[in-house]
């Protein structure tokens, strides 16, 4: 039925008859000469249907947006002056010979390249919103990026398993979604929230590189990087150390950004340890756009006398640290007070700050109301340890480690991403790209537990205590259909 895709169009099929399918895209009467748009997967190309062919010109004229078409006709250069460079085919028209409508349409309920659409109407009409460019673009990256991700691992060794949807409930970070049992009623089965028993039991049975791209299903609460169903590249290994895990998966990333969106990626990776990650930043995935860092001031505040600081600064697993923003003098203090109330969400009970208007005077070019708790030589470490230069303005965190890094962690961020041009303190994040990798210093943590876990000493990378646990399990089997209750 179709010889050429409609983007697929060039110069080099001058002259030559194609027949194209597709819908169309925009419709265009010239007073004599019909000009059709009509688009597919690959793009537009342009129509031409001129009155001389009498039935072709009335097919033509009942066209509409949205029908379906099928045209042949012959390639033919553009006239001078009506060259479309903004398209793969904009050096050539085809001359339509032939028109058939297989397929009329209603209006649609929006124009394709309409940029202002409300998730609501998408959703609605969604066979409409997967026609749009955007929405086609988007396929076809997902789709090589799992091509690329598929031929990488392929020449890595690993093996394309494909595991069961339907199996028994497993303890995991969120609640399952069940699917009852019809040939046992009463029985339910759990949609897996990851492969994590069957890619055990795998390494167990001596297939030490497997891979899938799977599809996993939580019943949790949305968050930014949540949803109930989403798809995740599984990997599994046996026999090898996390250096040699680092390297095939830093190969990995960079394969893949480098063949799909041409981006090449530094090699190898820059490495920081998890002490220092949670020190500067708060946080063990530090958005390294955002170049702000926290200062660490324990122990600066031990011999202060104001308590705030001093107490927790002379606590195990507390500390002091502050977050400088450059030319957050600016900020006003309603600013300030909506900063406080922010980090209230992380479990902070306050949220101390110093404008520095002046450091060459000291403690008089400072602006506080904790200014005046401080001793001198901590004032003047504050501003050598930060470098504070005037118009600055430092945010203090004092408390239990934890409480301090989450919260001012999630300023740092914050104040970054919204504060990206202040006063041209920092560069705007929003077209800075880079990243680091973490080192594991620390031991990882079971989030269903919220205790660490120690060291793998089987054959598997994951704790061969747990795999042969549940390897000795009969997944699937009838008498053990039941879910746990969640």
């Amino acid at each position: 039925m179709r010889t050429h895709y409609c983007g697929k169009l060039t110069a080099a099929l001058l002259g030559q008859t194609v027949t194209l399918a597709g819908w169309a895209h925009r419709r265009r009467d010239h007073g004599g000469v019909i000009f059709i748009d009509l688009r597919d997967r690959e793009g537009l190309a342009q129509v031409v249907s001129d009155p001389d062919r009498k039935e072709t010109f009335a097919a033509a004229e009942r066209i509409r947006n949205e029908f379906v078409l099928k045209v042949t006709g012959v390639v033919r250069r553009r006239p001078e002056g009506t060259v479309n460079p903004n398209i793969a085919s904009g050096e050539v028209e085809v001359l339509a010979h032939g028109i058939e409508i297989l397929n009329p349409s209603l209006a649609p309920p929006f124009q394709l390249d309409d940029d202002n659409l409300s998730e609501t109407v998408r959703l609605t009409h969604r066979v409409i919103d997967l026609r749009r460019e955007t929405m086609q673009k988007n396929l076809k990256l997902r789709y090589r990026a799992a091509m690329a991700v598929r031929k990488y691992l392929d020449a890595q060794g690993f093996i394309d398993i494909e595991t069961p949807m339907l199996a028994r409930s497993t303890p995991e970070g969120a609640r399952d979604y069940l699917v009852p049992s019809r040939v046992h009623p009463g029985e339910f089965f759990a949609l897996p929230q990851s492969p994590q028993l069957f890619k055990q039991l795998l390494m167990i049975a001596g297939y030490d590189r497997y891979y899938q791209i799977t599809k996993c299903f939580r019943d949790e609460d949305l968050r930014a990087d949540r949803q109930p169903e989403f798809t995740q590249i599984d990997c599994e290994t046996s026999f090898l150390g996390e250096t040699e895990i680092r390297a095939i998966f830093e190969g990995m990333l960079r394969t893949v950004f480098k063949e799909v969106l041409g981006v090449a990626l530094p090699d190898p990776f820059p490495v920081m340890a998890y002490a220092d990650a949670m020190r500067e930043y708060g946080s063990d995935k530090p958005d390294l756009r955002v170049p702000l860092r926290l200062t660490e001031l324990t122990e600066v505040m031990k011999s202060v006398d104001f308590k705030v600081f001093s107490g927790p600064a002379n606590t195990a697993g507390h500390r002091v640290a502050g977050l400088l923003v450059p030319k957050g003098g600016e900020l006003t203090r309603g600013e300030i007070d909506a900063y406080t109330e922010f980090v209230g969400i992380y479990g902070a009970k306050g949220l101390a700050w110093i404008k520095f208007n002046d450091t060459g005077k000291g403690r008089e070019g400072m602006q506080s109301p904790i200014v005046k708790n401080l001793s001198d030589a901590a004032l003047k470490a504050v501003v050598d340890r930060s470098g504070a230069k005037n118009g600055d303005l430092m945010f203090f965190g004092a408390g239990k480690a934890k409480t301090v890094n989450d919260a001012l962690g999630a300023l740092r961020v914050k104040i970054g991403h919204e504060k990206a041009a202040v006063g041209g303190g920092f560069p705007d994040v929003r077209v800075r790209r880079g990243g680091k990798a973490l080192d594991r210093d620390a031991p990882p943590v079971h989030r269903s537990q919220g205790r660490p876990r120690g060291p793998a000493r089987g054959r598997s990378r994951r704790g061969a205590r747990q795999g042969l646990r549940h390897g000795a399990e009969r997944l699937g089997d009838r008498r053990r259909l039941g879910a746990h209750p969640p």
